[in-house]
This record gives structure tokens, C-alpha cells and sequence, in this order.
């Protein structure tokens, strides 16, 4: 049989394996070795069998990944988060529309060690939302607010989803996190400016100003807020400055994590400590086994020839490079309704990184666009998965149609950024290409 008929098959069994709701990394796996074994040889399909896992798992620089992964959810068990809520409320309380502000700024902070939309929804919807609801903020933006602002985790440094990005296209994770800090914080800004106006057309959606706390009290909460900036700093200062690769860059992120909770714990162990290693453990795992079946698979593709047949066939109708973005989005987002992040990145990278390449687009820039599309993919309508996450911890009174509501202002919020890092992509690139001077 036709080898190309065999990867073209795989590739419409994976995605009938993944609407049978069978586990994205076991998906990946089984299509890649099955069309590698009918489609080659049995030979050749065991030995990839047998060197490929390892290859993955021994490699010292995949060693980022558990690591980043441990530094967020330390932040989340400690208490850590709950503290930088009530830091950043202090602070903004005086502000119209104070809360919906809150929640940007701190998820904006809380993603730069984090690393995952979902945990920075999950986290924020438990932590503000009761209270924004106490307060008279509307149950519709606050929920909206939430949702997007989870998106930020993409896209702040450091980031789960670079990292991956970066391991399957081999570029450099340091040079992807320095990328994505101009558009990170442009995304927050924007927010925060829609927010803003809305607060003013629609002065119901956010209750009076409540009363002003003491300058005192303001400063003394900053003591929960120099953490986040320490473990930023040394994190994205090392690699900036070529101090240490992004391992080390992990490595010290995790260690300062663990000292700041460990002294925010009186130097307690229990409970949060042993969560927080099973809870990255379990995480990691799962993100191998899918980086592992995601490895399988894209082999599959190159052995068989469906990625130089796919790239002959899009070359045949002559798409420019902007058609050729929009092309992808529509993709992404499509994708996004039924996929998490990380599965969209492992499932669709061995089809798009060779076509961009092949379109010479810059592969920093398209990294970042991909995970501008990732952001934008978890909030939108109808089964975004930050829509779903945040659902999943909200009060009974507060139906999905609340969340689709809120959340479209920063959806289209999103959509522009987008627009403009494709017109504009000196964003994207000016940043780490100081790094080389």
C-alpha cells in the first residue's frame, strides 16, 4: 500500500480517535507508530519504539518542563496567590471598576509563574469572584474578566506552552519567553483599558468606590507582592543575560518558589508541600505522554511524506503569507473547541512548523502568533476551555451564558492584538533580537 495514503489515513484515525474521546497522548501514539509499522517496516517502527521515549526522557533540556510546571503550583499551594489578590485589591481599590482591574493585574502577575491558562482561570475564580459578586461587580464581566485573564499565562513568561513550542520546533525557549514579553503585556494593558471604558458607558456594571485604605496598610501588603517580581526577575534576568539555559532558568525559579513558600509557611512542610510535588508530578507526566506520542507521530508524518505532500499542496495555491496566517487561525481556534493547549500545539506543529518555514516566516515571531491564537482559543464561544474551567468553579446562579457574555469584549480585544502582531511583528521580534547585540 501507498505510504502516503497510510500517513494520510493515520492522520484522519487520529482524529477519529480523539472525537472517541480517547487520551490525546495515546491518540498520538498508537497513529504514529501504526503508520510507521504499515507504512515502513515492523523493524523500524519497534526501534523507534524503543530509543524514542528515552530520547525524550533523558534529554536534560526537557527538564524545564516539571520544573516550570513545580514553580506554579507551588504559588498556588502556599497561599501565595490569595495574598497577591489582596495586595493588588489594596492597591486598585480606588479605582472605578477596582476589581475587574484586580484580576487583570494579578493574573497578569500570578502568570509569571504559572505557566497555565488553566490553573491562573481556576485560581482567580475561586479567589475573586465571590467577592467581586459581595462587592456589586457584575456576575457577567467578573466571570469574563476571569476567563480571559487566564489566557495571560500563555503568553507571560515563563510559559508551559513556549516550552513546548519550543521543544518540538528546536528553537530557543529563552529567546520565546523574552518574545512574549511585549505582547503579554499589551494583552493586559488592552484589558485593562476596555475595562475601563465599559466601567464608564455602563457605570452599573461596577458598584461606588468603597472606602479607601490607609497608605500604611497599602505598602506593608507589598511584602506579598515582591516574590512574584524576585522569581520573575531572576528567572527572565537570567536568561536575558545569558546567565544560566532555560533548565537552570527552571531549576532557580523552582528553588526560589519553594524558599518564598517555605518562609510564607513559617517553615511548615505539611499539606502543601507533598500536594504541590504530587500535583507537578502528575501534571508532568501527563504533558509527556503527550510530548512523547506527539514525537511518534510527527516521525510518522516525515517518514511517509505527508509533510513535503502537504507543503506541495498548499504551495499549489499560491497563498501569501498573510492568507497563509489566516489560514492558520481559523485552524487553531476550530481546534481549540475541542482540544487543551497543549494538545493543539503537539497535534498541530507537525503540520504548520514545516509549512511556516517553508513560507519563510520568522519562527520566534510564529511561535508567539500560535500562542496569541492559543490565548485566544480557550474563551471563545461556544467550548473554549478556560470557559469551561472557569464554569466548573462557579456558583450554581451562574450560567454559561453569563461567561459567553463577559468574555466577548476581550475576545475582540484579542482579535486586534492579533491583527496587529501580523502587521506589526517588530512586537514580537525587537525584543529578543537585543539579545544577540
Amino acid at each position: 500500500m501507498d505510504p502516503l495514503f497510510i500517513g494520510y489515513a493515520c492522520v484522519f484515525a487520529l482524529f477519529l480517535c480523539l472525537a472517541l474521546g480517547v487520551p490525546v497522548g495515546v491518540a498520538l501514539g498508537l497513529t504514529g507508530v501504526g503508520g510507521m509499522y504499515f507504512g515502513l517496516s515492523e523493524a523500524f517502527a519497534f526501534g523507534q519504539i524503543r530509543t524514542l521515549p528515552f530520547s525524550v526522557a533523558h534529554n536534560y533540556g526537557f527538564a524545564v518542563l516539571p520544573l516550570f510546571v513545580l514553580m506554579g503550583i507551588v504559588a498556588q499551594r502556599s497561599g501565595m496567590t490569595e495574598k497577591l489578590f489582596q495586595a493588588t485589591d489594596l492597591w486598585l481599590r480606588s479605582v472605578k471598576g477596582g476589581m475587574y482591574q484586580v484580576v487583570i493585574v494579578g493574573s497578569a502577575i500570578f502568570a509569571a509563574i504559572s505557566g497555565s491558562t488553566v490553573v491562573n482561570s481556576l485560581v482567580f475564580t475561586r479567589i475573586a469572584f465571590p467577592e467581586m459578586l459581595k462587592a456589586g461587580y457584575s456576575r457577567s464581566l467578573s466571570i469574563g474578566a476571569i476567563a480571559a485573564s487566564g489566557g495571560f499565562a500563555a503568553m507571560i513568561p515563563p510559559s508551559i506552552t513556549m516550552v513546548i513550542y519550543g521543544i518540538m520546533t528546536e528553537q530557543s525557549i529563552g529567546r520565546l519567553f523574552i518574545a512574549g514579553m511585549i505582547p503579554g503585556l499589551l494583552s493586559a494593558l488592552s484589558y485593562m483599558v476596555v475595562i475601563a471604558v465599559l466601567v464608564r458607558v455602563k457605570p452599573d456594571l461596577s458598584p461606588k468606590i468603597r472606602s479607601l485604605p490607609p497608605l500604611s496598610q497599602k505598602l506593608r501588603s507589598l511584602v506579598w507582592v515582591w516574590p512574584f517580581a524576585l522569581i520573575f526577575v531572576v528567572v527572565i534576568g537570567g536568561l536575558y543575560s545569558g546567565m544560566f539555559p532555560p533548565s537552570g532558568a527552571g531549576a532557580v525559579g523552582a528553588a526560589a518558589a519553594l524558599a518564598v513558600a517555605f518562609v510564607y509557611r513559617k517553615g511548615k512542610l505539611t499539606g502543601w508541600f507533598s500536594e504541590s510535588l504530587r500535583d507537578a508530578a502528575a501534571i508532568s507526566c501527563v504533558l509527556f505522554v503527550i510530548l512523547i506520542g506527539g514525537m511518534f507521530f510527527s516521525r510518522m508524518l516525515i517518514v511517509l511524506g505527508v509533510i513535503p505532500n502537504m507543503i506541495g499542496l498548499i504551495n499549489q495555491f499560491d497563498l501569501s503569507q498573510t492568507q497563509f496566517l489566516i489560514w492558520i487561525a481559523l485552524v487553531m481556534i476550530l481546534l481549540g473547541c475541542v482540544l487543551d493547549t497543549t494538545s493543539m500545539l503537539v497535534v498541530t506543529l507537525p503540520f504548520l512548523y514545516p509549512i511556516a518555514q517553508q513560507a519563510d516566516v520568522n519562527p520566534i515571531w510564529f511561535g508567539i502568533f500560535i500562542v496569541k491564537l492559543i490565548e485566544i482559543s480557550v474563551i471563545t464561544p461556544p467550548v473554549g476551555l478556560n470557559l469551561f474551567a472557569v464554569m466548573s468553579a462557579v456558583d450554581k446562579d451562574t450560567n454559561f451564558g453569563h461567561i459567553v457574555r463577559g468574555v466577548l469584549p476581550f475576545l475582540c480585544i484579542d482579535v486586534v492584538l492579533l491583527i496587529m502582531l501580523i502587521a506589526v511583528p517588530g512586537v514580537v521580534t525587537w525584543l529578543p533580537d537585543q539579545m544577540l547585540r
